[in-house]
């Protein structure tokens, strides 16, 4: 019996994260939904920097628009965020928060400019009751670009795994 496979992920600025959670996409055909504030973070980068760094130091959660799907209905799910002062951002903690994740595969990526932090072990930890398995960090130039350093080859060879989940 086959398994169902959803790609949830947030991505803020120039969408590196959207990017892996598209190659999973390609390989495995899973379901993919994006994870939206419902109050958008704007200026510049430096003042969503700014304000990603205060909301993490304060464990904050922002409200998120619902999601289009329902989560109950999928076996396996990969969570994909970019790494915001050394853990997940602020609206993946909100979507870790809300879900029931007993019995679940879980999949978690990020990405990052070379400060990886501890994002994989955050996501592992509000994940209660799931398996956690086939974590993937993949880097990007640290000056905020969406040149990816991790080879594609690396990253396609952990789609694939993924995909021997289902």
């Amino acid at each position: 019996m086959s398994k169902k496979m959803l790609i949830v992920f947030y991505s803020w600025s120039n969408g590196n994260t959207e990017r892996i959670a598209k190659m999973i996409q390609e390989t495995t055909g899973a379901d993919m939904v994006q994870i939206d504030t419902v109050v958008p973070y704007t200026g510049s980068y430096d003042d969503v920097v700014r304000q990603g760094q205060e909301e993490v130091q304060r464990g904050y959660k922002p409200e998120i628009k619902p999601l289009d799907v329902d989560i109950r209905s999928y076996d396996v799910i990969a969570v994909g965020t970019p790494t915001w002062w050394y853990t997940m951002a602020p609206a993946v903690l909100t979507f870790l928060h809300q879900q029931d994740w007993n019995g679940k595969i879980v999949v978690p990526f990020q990405t990052h400019g070379g400060w990886p932090g501890h994002v994989l072990a955050d996501i592992a930890a509000a994940c209660h009751g799931a398996k956690v398995t086939c974590n993937m960090q993949v880097k990007f130039d640290s000056n905020g670009g969406d040149h990816m350093e991790t080879p594609e080859a690396e990253v396609e060879a952990w789609t694939l795994t993924v995909k021997g989940l289902l």
